[in-house]
């Protein structure tokens, strides 16, 4: 099979096997995750998501059928209108009730060996030093198979959990970002070096204190002194994911991200911001192989093409309406909801802009409009058919560049399930998905390294750090 695409900076000739395609399960600590209303058929699981032996047992399926890894989201507050009846998302379990994903990773790491752990973690819902310390743990618990989905939020409710009178603007939550991620790499990077834990019993000296630092930093919004107080993780820094689609989104991931969340509306429109973003990338100073891209996608699977349809308007009966409209409130500068039949372009945003950006670009027939939103979403991410058919769609995905694909479930565990037994089949007589796990850390599984290339700008502080408490190194 002729592979038009090869990985980035690896040449591959034409008729050649293919690279395999990455597969995360991307899910939700909560009820009703992506597609609403699914939550009330019988074999929906996910009801009992407080259930810890839900995640275990989804976790074990998935580690079996050689998933990448479990990519939880999470969000802080109800979406919409802060000031407005919030009933909507209480009736739909529409992300609330929901539980931290974080604490969840330190259950899975230690009944999983292979599987890749990814958290989702708002830059204002914890100070950076404490969440730093958090995921080290967990990189440590699990040998190293942790990854951060770096997120800013998009819910004035959110916000005014932490004490802010609504959510910062787009452009300034990305400037808080950019800190509260130099932190950080100064933490995990910078603070211990390598060869820092000696565990010299004899000499009565665990760590050499002339290789442990302070970091000193002095920002606009964070004073950290450290040192940072868990010792070098197998990866250091975690894998780090990144979902914005909006310039600043872009410009924030091709300085930071090594995977990149997409839901784009076509392979073309996946194509054009995956080139975007890597030419960003380069303007940056990194290689543009430094960022993978993972496609949203749910699938409908029938051992038929009649059976996929037929499946099809099952789960369009159970859909909610009211609960895609609700997921996908945009907000104008007051906070107030924009009417369902507003036209996008006149939109004036501080949420979701870059997938409204997406859609407007997708619709050329007529005037793109806020119900859009909901209905690309819930629509434009599925893929119905046979596992052949699913195959051939999924070779399209790649072929416009398309790295791996967040799998969006309808039920847990059936959605995973079903994928496993039908598709990935398929997918691996292809050579389209891998059939072992390569040893390692989650880092390594992924890009052959465990730690973050030296054209990451977190490697500039490895070594930066004088030992001395009055010393103030360079990048604080």
């Amino acid at each position: 099979m002729s592979n038009e695409n090869p990985a980035p900076g690896r040449t591959t000739p034409a008729h050649t096997t293919p690279r395999p395609l990455r597969f995360n399960a991307f899910v939700m600590n909560t009820t009703s995750h992506i597609h609403h209303g699914q939550w009330r058929r019988e074999d929906a699981g996910q009801t009992e998501f407080t259930d810890v032996n839900t995640w275990i047992n989804l976790a074990k399926t998935l580690e079996t059928a050689k998933f990448d890894a479990m990519f939880f989201a999470d969000v802080v507050g109800h979406y919409g209108d802060a000031d407005a009846d919030y009933s909507v998302y209480v009736n739909e379990g529409l992300q609330i009730p929901s539980n931290d994903p974080t604490v969840l990773l330190g259950a899975l790491a230690v009944v999983t060996e292979h599987i890749g752990l990814a958290t989702t973690s708002n830059v204002f819902q914890s100070h950076p030093f404490q969440f730093a310390r958090q995921l080290s743990t967990l990189d440590h618990l699990s040998g190293g198979r942790i990854a951060w989905n770096i997120v800013t939020g998009t819910q004035d409710n959110g916000s005014r959990n932490f004490g802010l009178p609504r959510l910062t603007d787009h452009a300034e939550r990305y400037r808080w970002a950019a800190e509260y991620i130099d932190v950080a790499y100064k933490l995990w990077e910078g603070s211990w070096d390598e060869d820092a834990v000696v565990k010299d019993r004899a000499g009565s000296r665990y760590s050499d204190p002339e290789k442990v630092h302070k970091i000193h930093h002095v920002g606009e919004r964070y004073s950290v002194e450290g040192p940072h107080l868990p010792s070098p993780s197998p990866q250091r820094t975690p894998v780090l994911f990144q979902a914005g689609s909006s310039a600043s989104g872009r410009d924030f991931a091709a300085r930071n991200a090594e995977a990149v969340f997409i839901i784009a509306t076509t392979p073309d429109v996946a194509r054009q911001q995956i080139e975007d973003t890597r030419r960003r990338a380069v303007e940056a100073g990194r290689a543009p192989e430094d960022i993978t891209f993972y496609q949203g996608l749910s699938f409908v699977i029938g051992d038929t093409e009649e059976e996929a349809q037929r499946k099809l308007e099952e789960y369009e009966q159970y859909a909610s309406l009211d609960g895609y409209l609700a997921h996908s409130a945009l907000v104008d500068p007051d906070g107030r909801v924009y009417p369902p039949e507003t036209p996008l372009k006149d939109l004036e945003t501080n949420t979701q802009k870059g997938f409204a950006e997406w859609v407007s670009k997708a619709i050329t027939d007529r005037e793109p409009v806020v119900a859009d939103i909901a209905w690309r979403s819930h629509r434009n991410s599925r893929v119905v058919g046979t596992p052949e058919r699913i195959a051939d769609q999924l070779e399209e995905w790649q072929a416009a560049g398309v790295d791996g694909i967040n799998v969006i479930n309808w039920v847990i565990p059936g959605s995973f399930e079903e994928f496993a037994e039908k598709v990935l089949p398929v997918l691996r007589a292809r050579g389209l998905a891998q059939s072992e796990y390569a040893p390692g850390t989650l880092r390594q599984k992924l890009f052959g390294r465990d730690r973050l290339p030296e054209t990451h700008p977190a490697a500039q502080y490895r070594g930066a750090f004088a030992r001395h408490e009055d010393a103030v190194p360079a990048g604080a």
